[in-house]
C-alpha cells in the first residue's frame, strides 16, 4: 500500500526534482527543440508550396509537351507526305527513262536486224548467183559434152538470131 499512498518527503523530493528538471529543460533544451519543430514546420510548408508550385509547372510543361507531339506529329505526317510524293515522281521518272531507254534499245535492235536482214538477203543472193552459175555451168557441160551437141546449139542460136 505504500506505492498507493506516498510519503510526504517522497513527494517533496519527487517534485523538487521534477521542478529541477523542468527548469532546466525550459532553460537549456525547450528553445531550441520549438526552434527544431518550428523550422522542420516551416520546411514542410516550404516543402508542400514547391510541390504544389512543381505540379503546376508539370501540368504547364505537360502542355506544352501535348503541343509539342501535336506539332511534331503534323510535321513528320507533312515529311511523310512529301518523301512519298518525292517517291513517286522518282518511279514516274523511272518508268519514263526506262521506256525511253527501251525504245532506243528496240530502234536499235531494229536497225541492226534491218542490215543483218539486208547482209542475209545480199549474201543469200550471192549464194544463189553462185548456185545458179554453177548449175547452169553443169547443164552447159552437159549439153555441150559432144561435138554434135555443141554444133546443133549453134545452128538454134543462129537460127534465134535470124528470127529476131
Amino acid at each position: 500500500m505504500e506505492l498507493v499512498t506516498p510519503d510526504l518527503g517522497l513527494l517533496f523530493w519527487t517534485g523538487l526534482v521534477f521542478m529541477c528538471l523542468l527548469f532546466l529543460l525550459v532553460k537549456f533544451a525547450w528553445k531550441p527543440i520549438l526552434g527544431a519543430v518550428n523550422t522542420r514546420e516551416e520546411n514542410i510548408s516550404n516543402a508542400l508550396a514547391l510541390a504544389e508550385k512543381t505540379k503546376e509547372e508539370m501540368k504547364a510543361l505537360q502542355a506544352q509537351n501535348e503541343n509539342l507531339l501535336k506539332e511534331a506529329s503534323a510535321e513528320r505526317d507533312s515529311m511523310i507526305k512529301d518523301a512519298k510524293e518525292i517517291a513517286s515522281k522518282m518511279v514516274e521518272d523511272a518508268k519514263v527513262n526506262a521506256k525511253v531507254e527501251a525504245d532506243k534499245m528496240i530502234s536499235a535492235a531494229t536497225a541492226v536486224i534491218q542490215s543483218e536482214k539486208a547482209g542475209a538477203v545480199a549474201e543469200l543472193k550471192t549464194q544463189m548467183a553462185a548456185f545458179s552459175i554453177e548449175i547452169a555451168e553443169k547443164i552447159v557441160r552437159n549439153e555441150l559434152s559432144t561435138d554434135e551437141k555443141q554444133k546443133a546449139l549453134a545452128d538454134k542460136l543462129v537460127e534465134d538470131i535470124n528470127m529476131n
